[in-house]
């Protein structure tokens, strides 16, 4: 097992997705976001069954810094209620996983 982990997140848009997704880079939340365009989503809101278009972001981060990346998250976003769900990381690549932890906030700097 690793310190590394994937969040999921769900945008309205392109622009919003790519929105956090640049923050979340910049603020070196995340190493790296992708961005998935042309999700559907069905969902319980209110009581009802609902549907929507949606994009899927991807973000690769760490366990110590799921706090900073939910509040960010949360703090950013359009929606009342967004998905910031973390998935952890069993193994990876050995340079992806240097290179991810050196890109975030506490890691060595390298891939600055």
């Amino acid at each position: 097992m690793t310190d590394n982990i994937v969040v999921l997140s769900t945008c309205s848009d392109e622009e919003e997705a790519a929105r956090l997704a640049r923050l979340l880079v910049e603020e070196k939340l995340a190493a790296c976001v992708s961005v998935v365009p042309g999700v559907r989503s069905f969902y319980r809101w209110k009581g009802a069954v609902e549907s929507a278009g949606e994009c899927l972001l991807v973000i690769k981060s760490s366990r110590a810094l799921f706090g900073a990346v939910r509040e960010a998250i949360e703090k950013a976003h359009s929606y009342e209620v967004p998905e910031v769900l973390a998935l952890a990381v069993v193994d990876g690549a050995p340079n992806y996983l240097n290179w991810l932890q050196s890109s975030i906030r506490g890691g060595s700097g390298a891939g600055e």
